[in-house]
Order: structure tokens, then C-alpha cells, then sequence
């Protein structure tokens, strides 16, 4: 009976009654397990360590002065440690939850961060049901339950009634989470890539993979597998910002094309399964191909250089306008939300000595650009390189830094230039433009965001030079 409770089918399986004593001596003890591993991972990165509450508290874990800036690799290798842990602590809560005679789904509350205290507390306190309390609604589920419900000693039964559906449900949801999180290592961490294998390939196969699991022992609704595979999305999204890989807003962006595709091939392998009894393994092996696919785009693809021009007209002269090109005042705070959320945008700008050859930094709020004048024709045309750039956002998160590689040296600036045209009634037609390359494939899909936010760039700089041309504040 013993070795049946500590036993590996308790730990990796979805059948094994997990009670309440079992749930919380290896609670404990995969956490004290989980801490060693996660600390020798710090230490031998850093040569560091991080406290036991800094540990347990997850927004603190990165916080922590003693530890600084990490390593990118640090983070790859704790994401991947905890995903055994992450499915046992799953397995188990879901399990334990049934035992208890409430719901099973109460036991998924184990992957979301703080939520999952209160739930690991919940189940170690409520005592096992004798006999099954709760049966899930067979439309959901179409389960069955065991004719009897007890074991040959009239206590429980060793094998916890979860609803075959919910085994498959959190299998299909995890699956995916496994793939994504190892073809985001392999192509951004590994090739230094982000590239539609990244964006297009891997969040298809997620898909697949999560409706091929779920319809693996008998085929389901397609709605109900849609849901599972759009979970999966989510709780890779979830586990990608917890592990500190990204930030919030950039995860936001690659939400739609990355649950459309998702959804379009969980649509796929359902169909496939649905007419041929299944999904086969020589078609489950080409998920094998795609980290050789990121291989070859990394070879192979190379920015483009792009332009983005945004033009505004000024009440005054060009002679007027021209000094607040060259350098201007402190920018108001930017009203847009997303400026707000980490974007970087200009605050003020300043210049060090006179026609080609001076230095001009433009000062952000993650840093300033070094833009050495190439072209100086007052009061015409104000052209420059730009040898220095800082991170295109801070990435908002749960930890005090993201070491996202795409946070620098992606989205880079090459150069830029204003134009002043003079317009009758002395008017001028101000143009700013930046010249710039984009490393992040798709570029039909990420150009747009792209120039968006340079278009809102220039605005706030155009507008703020406009207003201290036509007022007493200019020079």
C-alpha cells in the first residue's frame, strides 16, 4: 500500500489516489528538492544565491540586489527544470482535489501564480471522501463511472475516479507548453532568431499536438478542442512571462496570430483524426523538423533596410523651426497607454557642437540615441547616423528586469533626418524620418507595429518642435 502511494505512479500518473498525507509530504519534499536544483542552477550561472522567501515568493525570485543582472541561459535552464515539477504538482493537485470529492478542474488552479498557495493549502486540508461525491456532467466529460466504488477493504479504491476527458484535457494543455517553451530556447536563445518557425510554425504544431492528445483515446467535440489547445496558448504565454523569457506587451502582440494558428492546427489534426482513426507517428514525427527549420531561417533570412517618414505643418518660418530640430526641450509625459507600458519614447535632445561632424543624443526613457550629424544645411535639412541605441522597451513583468534578446538589436535605427520645407505665408512642412532594419519574421505581420510606434515617435517629437516654434517658448 505504501509503495503504491510513494510509488512513480503517484507522481507521473493520472489514475493514483493521492491523498491528503501523500499530497503534502511530497509537496514538501519536491519543493525542498526543487529549491537545491533551482539554487545550484543560480549559483553556477552567477556564482550567487538567492534566500529561501525570495525563492517562495515568485515577483521576488529576480529581484533580489545580491543577484544583479543574470544570464539569459539562467532563465532557459530553470524553465526547464520546473517543467517535471510542474506537471507532478499538477498531476497530483488535480488528483488530490478528486480524492477530496470536489471537482477535479479546483486542482488546475496549481498553474496560477499565488492562486496556487491557497489551492496546495485547500487540498491539504480537506479530507478524502469515502465514497465519490462528485460525478462531472457527462456532456462534458462522457464519463462513467466505476461500478463500485471501493476497494476489496471497503475503503477507497487505489485508483482516484478522474474523468478520462480531464486526463486528457491536461495532457493536451501541457503537451504543447513542453514544445513551445523548447523551440523558443532552440531559436531565440540557441540561433538568436525569431522567425516564422517561431511565430507560424510553432504555434501550429502546439495546436496539433494539443488536439492529437486530447482526441488520443476517442475523438471529442471540436469546440471542446479548440478550448483545450487555446489554454495551452495561454498557459505557454503564462509560463514564458513567469520564467522571465518575455515581457507582458510583447507576448500581447504575438497573441493573435499566435492563437489563430493554434486554433488552425488543433482544426487540422482534428480532421485528420476524425477521417483516419487517429493522427500517426510518421506525421507526429515531422515536429522533429522544426527546430532544423529555425536552423536554416537563421542561415538564411537577413534585414531589410526600411524607412518611415512623418510629416506635420508649422505655423513659422524654417529659420524658426530649425533650432528645435537640432536639439529640444523636456517632452510632456506621453499620454498613450502603451508608452506608458514600456515602449520607449523621446524625452528631450541635445546637440554637442555645429554642422557635420557634431554629436546629437536624443535621450529616451530607456536611454539615449548617439546620432552623429552627417548632413548639415540650415535651415533646410538635418540628416545623421545613429552609432548607439538603448533597448526599444523596458518589458513590463512580474521581475525587475527581461532579458528578452529582442529588446536590443532587433528593431535597429540606422539613421535619420528632418526636412524643413518652407510653405507660402511662412509655413513650414516639417518631415521626420527614420531609416531602420527589422529582425523579427514574420515582417508582414511585425512591420506594422513597427511603424506604428515610429509614426507615434515622430508625432510626439514633431508636435513638441511645432509648438515651440509657434510660441514665445521657442528660441
Amino acid at each position: 500500500m505504501l509503495r503504491r502511494m510513494f510509488g512513480v505512479r503517484a507522481l507521473f500518473g493520472l489514475r493514483a489516489r493521492v491523498r491528503r498525507g501523500p499530497y503534502v509530504a511530497w509537496g514538501l519534499g519536491l519543493a525542498l528538492v526543487k529549491f537545491v536544483i533551482d539554487t545550484g542552477l543560480v549559483y553556477g550561472f552567477t556564482g550567487k544565491t538567492w534566500t529561501p522567501f525570495g525563492y517562495v515568493v515568485p515577483s521576488l525570485v529576480l529581484r533580489q540586489e545580491a543577484l544583479g543582472s543574470v544570464p539569459q541561459g539562467l532563465h532557459v535552464a530553470l524553465a526547464v527544470a520546473a517543467l517535471p515539477f510542474l506537471w507532478i504538482g499538477l498531476g497530483m493537485s488535480v488528483r488530490r482535489a478528486a480524492d477530496a470529492g470536489i471537482s477535479p478542474w479546483w486542482g488546475a488552479g496549481f498553474l496560477v501564480p499565488v492562486v496556487n498557495y491557497v489551492v496546495i493549502l485547500a487540498l491539504s486540508l480537506l479530507p478524502t471522501k469515502e465514497a465519490a461525491a462528485w460525478s462531472p456532467p457527462p456532456h462534458l466529460f462522457a464519463y462513467r463511472a466505476p461500478g463500485r466504488p471501493g476497494g476489496g477493504d471497503g475503503g477507497p479504491p487505489s485508483t482516484v475516479p478522474l474523468p478520462p476527458g480531464l486526463r486528457s484535457a491536461l495532457l493536451g494543455m501541457l503537451a504543447p507548453v513542453g514544445l513551445g517553451i523548447t523551440i523558443l530556447g532552440v531559436a531565440v536563445y540557441g540561433l538568436g532568431t525569431y522567425g516564422t518557425v517561431l511565430f507560424f510554425a510553432t504555434p501550429f504544431a502546439m495546436g496539433a499536438v494539443s488536439s492529437a492528445v486530447y482526441n488520443a483515446n476517442g475523438m471529442r467535440p471540436l469546440g471542446h478542442t479548440l478550448g483545450v489547445a487555446a489554454a495551452s496558448t495561454v498557459l505557454t504565454g503564462t509560463a514564458i512571462l513567469l520564467f522571465a523569457l518575455e515581457g507582458l506587451l510583447c507576448l500581447a502582440m504575438a497573441l493573435p496570430i499566435a492563437a489563430g494558428l493554434s486554433a488552425i492546427g488543433a482544426f487540422t489534426a482534428w480532421l485528420i483524426a476524425s477521417s483516419s482513426g487517429g493522427v500517426k507517428r510518421r506525421e507526429a514525427a515531422l515536429l522533429a523538423l522544426l527546430p532544423l527549420g529555425a536552423f536554416g531561417e537563421a542561415k538564411t533570412t537577413a534585414p531589410e533596410l526600411a524607412d518611415v517618414t512623418t510629416t506635420i505643418e508649422v505655423d513659422a518660418p524654417p529659420s524658426r523651426v530649425w533650432p528645435n530640430v537640432v536639439g529640444f526641450s523636456e517632452l510632456p509625459p506621453p499620454p498613450e497607454w502603451f508608452f506608458r507600458l514600456g515602449i520607449a519614447h523621446p524625452q528631450r535632445a541635445r546637440i554637442s557642437g555645429r554642422g557635420v561632424g557634431a554629436v546629437r543624443q536624443c535621450e529616451f526613457s530607456t536611454g539615449a540615441f548617439v546620432e552623429p550629424i552627417t548632413v548639415w544645411d540650415e535651415p533646410r535639412r538635418l540628416a545623421f547616423d545613429v552609432t548607439s541605441q538603448p533597448p526599444s522597451m523596458a518589458e513590463w513583468s512580474p521581475y525587475r528586469t527581461v532579458n528578452a534578446p529582442h529588446l536590443e538589436g532587433y528593431m535597429v535605427s540606422k539613421g535619420g533626418e528632418f526636412r524643413l520645407v518652407p510653405l507660402p505665408g511662412g509655413r513650414t512642412r516639417l518631415e521626420g524620418t527614420t531609416h531602420y532594419t527589422l529582425a523579427i519574421y514574420p515582417a508582414a505581420y511585425w512591420r506594422p507595429f513597427a511603424e506604428l510606434l515610429l509614426h507615434r515617435i515622430h508625432g510626439r517629437v514633431l508636435e513638441h518642435v511645432k509648438r515651440l516654434s509657434e510660441t514665445s517658448e521657442g528660441r
